[in-house]
């Protein structure tokens, strides 16, 4: 019996993470990408694996499992990546409030988290403002990998190592049959798995326009430390992130907290920012971000969001002489109706993946595996 053959459209992380399933279970697999290198969201992103922002369940465990394939994979080809963990920061009381029923509620189900005074962080880490700094929550299980560098990467590791073939500069413009077009070029596969991303409108644009999806632009920034060789130490949030992730639903207090920055920030809440600090192997600090949710973006960055972005992370981190470096927006897809991914088989044979809302780097080699084993 010759080997069964699949291909997978799009070589961000969802695409590759798919494409190693694929091949770990025994299919021959092809990856076509439409440039010649993946420049999507999978490359302009924080570079986080944050198990903490997943809820507790099937979500967390998927977290946990798409780590531990990240540091095989790293282990295997010497690709960098820090367990530097995260540290979440309460410079108000009712930040502060949050944090102790986080504490509370991740410790009761086994996450292994632990409060922090004041003085403990400054002592432990660099770059935090002590200036009414309350405390903070650290987990140990998030890593920071380069996503420039990991992308870039990991075709040639599921090539060597699992003989993935990719096909760069190639655009798929319409799939039948089980068979692919790509102008007068036509492939062939027993499985398809599109991971496009948050390209909606090359294939299966009726289908995609029924669902319940939308796009995300974010404006992100990255830094030089002043100092050659300085480090923060882990990777660090302000509170305004307590409002962006699921998993912190699970303090009572999160509520009275919303209320607070609707009164003294909300137009922080109106664009969707918080703020968060990763550091990558050359000392880099990366930035971010902004949301805004829409189909059709203006191309131009907003400079005043960037603004208000450095205006927040100096409340919680020593920031004013950080030299900037770089400056993006990144595209991702995102479902509307609090899903936290979205599978379709539109076709026998052919499989849709996309809508990880942000959280790729996190959960797509989990869910990769989880959707190729149920096949």
């Amino acid at each position: 019996m010759s080997q069964q053959t699949a291909i997978v459209i799009g070589a961000g992380i969802v695409g590759l993470a798919t494409a190693r399933s694929l091949s770990l279970k025994g299919y021959q697999v092809t990856v076509i990408e439409r440039n010649e290198r993946a420049v999507g969201a999978s490359v302009r992103n924080f570079g986080m694996v944050w198990p903490i922002g997943q809820p507790d369940g099937k979500l967390y465990q998927r977290a946990i499992r798409s780590k531990e394939i990240w540091k095989d994979l790293a282990d295997s080809i010497g690709l960098w990546y820090d367990e530097v963990g995260s540290l979440h920061l309460a410079h108000h009381k009712t930040e502060w409030e949050v944090l102790q029923e986080l504490q509370a509620s991740f410790s009761a189900n086994g996450r292994q988290v632990k409060l922090m005074d004041s003085a403990s962080i400054q002592s432990a880490y660099n770059g935090i403002n002590g200036n009414n700094l309350l405390g903070g929550l650290y987990s140990p299980t998030e890593t920071i990998v380069d996503p420039r560098e990991a992308i870039a990467v990991i075709p040639s590791y599921l090539n060597e190592y699992l003989n993935v073939n990719f096909i760069w500069n190639t655009t798929i413009t319409e799939i039948y049959d089980g068979k692919l077009k790509a102008g007068k070029q036509e492939f062939h596969a027993d499985l398809i798995f599109v991971c496009s991303g948050q390209d909606f409108e090359t294939l299966y644009p009726e289908l995609l326009a029924e669902q319940q999806i939308t796009k995300c632009k974010l404006q992100m920034m990255r830094f030089a430390p002043e100092t050659a060789g300085w480090r923060i130490g882990t990777s660090i949030c302000g509170g305004l992130s307590l409002t962006h992730y699921h998993a912190f639903k699970a303090a009572p207090s999160l509520q009275k907290l919303k209320d607070h920055y609707a009164a003294e920030m909300q137009d922080y809440l109106d664009w969707g920012i918080h703020v968060m600090v990763s550091q990558n192997h050359l000392g880099e600090l990366t930035v971010g971000d902004t949301h805004e949710y829409a189909n059709t973006f203006d191309p131009f960055d907003k400079a005043n969001l960037n603004q208000l972005v450095l205006d927040y992370l100096q409340k919680f981190a020593i920031s004013e002489n950080w030299k900037l470096i770089q400056s993006w927006h990144g595209i991702y897809a995102k479902m509307t109706n609090g899903d936290t991914e979205l599978v379709l088989n539109p076709s026998p044979g052919v499989y849709i993946i996309n809508g990880l809302g942000g959280n790729g780097m996190t959960l797509s080699f989990g869910l990769a595996e989880e959707i190729v084993a149920s096949i």
